[in-house]
């Protein structure tokens, strides 16, 4: 975890905020890990959730996915940033509530993107409006990446190098080898 290097907002008379940035991570790719790079500048604490999800099929086990999301956010140069990884299985306003947050951090990628996280919002904003959303854009060199389409590619054959850290690649190929 990155040492706190700053005083929280709340030390300094500012309002500390808890950001929650919530997914599979099955793989964590380099957008992801983009996102959690940019988020911690809004956030004196980002908690990246990982989700069980298994309506999605993860190709790794829950424990495999925070290990990795750990490992890797770890090797993240994030300054003053707290951040921390957990698993979580429950409802995420839930879990939101549970961890003090008072935002949801989300990527976005294309339009597509756009109306789903649209409408998980809404619903979110109707269980607590008290959490806000953030939306934040992927980078240019990221807008195409998705987990979905990594595992894919590994599959089939492909190299997947340039869409995730080495280590991660490299638990992909074990996975499709095995």
């Amino acid at each position: 975890m990155a040492k706190k290097t700053r005083a929280p907002a709340a030390e300094s008379g500012g309002r500390y905020r808890t950001g929650v940035y919530p997914g599979t991570f099955d793989p964590i790719t380099n957008g992801h890990l983009d996102i959690v790079s940019r988020a911690v500048k809004v956030v004196d604490k980002l908690v990246v959730a990982v989700a069980v999800n298994i309506g999605k099929g993860p190709l790794f086990s829950l424990k495999e996915r925070v290990a990795m999301c750990r490992r890797e956010v770890d090797k993240l140069d994030l300054k003053a940033a707290k951040v921390e990884v957990v698993p979580f299985d429950t409802l995420l306003m839930d879990f939101v509530t549970t961890r003090g947050a008072d935002l949801i951090i989300r990527g976005l990628r294309a339009v597509s993107d756009f109306e789903y996280e649209f409408q998980m919002a809404g619903m979110n904003t109707r269980i607590n409006g008290k959490v806000e959303t953030l939306f934040l854009m992927a980078s240019e060199r990221n807008q195409f990446i998705a987990s979905r389409l990594v595992k894919e590619v590994a599959r089939l054959g492909g190299d997947i190098s340039s869409f995730v850290p080495a280590a991660v690649n490299r638990s992909v190929r074990a996975k499709y080898n095995a």
